[in-house]
């Protein structure tokens, strides 16, 4: 699969995105095609981890995995690998840099699935299912903390 960067500026801090995203418990309620999430761990401290299980479904595909994160809440990164599930590897990264304007939020995502069926029907549609998660979080941080007078721009 392809693997995708995205670096946008947003009107909100670095702390702002880095606790929006870390709360993996709260994806359902704005990620698309996200089911349910389940936490199986957390460990606090720097960093922090949270491994957990999460219920993807788009059409007629229904798959589980678990990923372990790592919160670096010191420098507001967040490294996500994958444990177990349909895919062959995934790696997703975030950073967030903070700036006058709020932030810049730096975010990587390569996977693979092991099923070719997957793998075909999920290789057109990967760079849209990108954008509409980004959009997701975007959505999320207006919802959780409002509209800025002025927006970023990025």
């Amino acid at each position: 699969m392809p693997q995708h960067v995205e670096r946008r500026v947003l009107p909100y801090s670095s702390a702002q995105m880095f606790d929006l995203v870390a709360e993996v418990e709260r994806y359902p309620e704005f990620l698309p095609w996200c089911l349910g999430t389940r936490v199986t761990r957390r460990e606090p401290g720097e960093p922090g981890i949270v491994e957990a299980d999460m219920l993807i479904g788009f059409m007629m595909f229904r798959e589980r995995f678990g990923s372990r994160v790592q919160l670096h809440r010191d420098d507001y990164r967040i490294e996500v690998n994958y444990t177990h599930g349909p895919f062959r590897y995934l790696v997703n990264r975030w950073r967030f840099s903070e700036r006058t304007d709020g932030c810049e939020v730096d975010f990587f995502v390569d996977f693979e699935f092991r099923s070719r069926l997957l793998k075909r029907v999920m290789g057109g549609l990967f760079a849209d299912a990108v954008d509409r998660m980004v959009r997701a979080f975007e959505g999320r941080a207006r919802q959780l903390y409002g509209t800025p007078a002025i927006e970023a721009t990025g």
